[in-house]
């Protein structure tokens, strides 16, 4: 077993015993979710931690969108508890980068397409190509390429 996935799974039997209902019930949910990618394909295999990590950063994603959506639809006692539940799977991801450091790697990442030879908004993927593997699992895709696009048009 991974160490990611046994400090789930320990951090759940941790919950358990104290009674912590939205905790428990939120790894329980991430560790099907892992167990889930393990099965899936022609047959089993063990996640590594960096797939463990992407399986917790999706359902944080779905977390944050329900409480979006529960949120529009007044619905505010439903979206507090996704909150919650994105805020228990946050503790077992990376720190998120800053706007600032999001900027700095996305600045440094344009000049380099440049000096490639990517120009204006075709620059786009030869950008993301540089930047995506620098931010992996610290920030979301959307965001990354929202700066990207903001850095190309300034």
């Amino acid at each position: 077993m991974t160490t990611l996935k046994s400090k789930l799974q320990e951090d759940l039997n941790v919950a358990i015993k104290e009674r912590d209902e939205l905790r428990s019930s939120t790894l329980r949910l991430t560790l099907a979710a892992i167990t889930k990618e393990e099965v899936a394909g022609k047959e089993k295999r063990e996640l590594s931690d960096d797939e463990v990590q992407k399986v917790i950063t999706r359902e944080a994603k779905k977390r944050r969108e329900a409480a979006e959506a529960f949120a529009q639809g007044g619905r505010a006692e439903q979206a507090e508890r996704e909150k919650a539940e994105g805020e228990v799977l946050a503790t077992y991801l990376p720190q998120q980068l800053s706007d600032e450091q999001l900027q700095q790697i996305v600045a440094q990442a344009v000049e380099e397409a440049k000096a490639a030879g990517a120009e204006g908004p075709r620059a786009m993927g030869a950008v993301m190509k540089i930047v995506n593997p620098k931010v992996a699992g610290q920030a979301e895709g959307g965001r990354v390429a929202a700066a990207v696009k903001k850095q190309l048009a300034g």
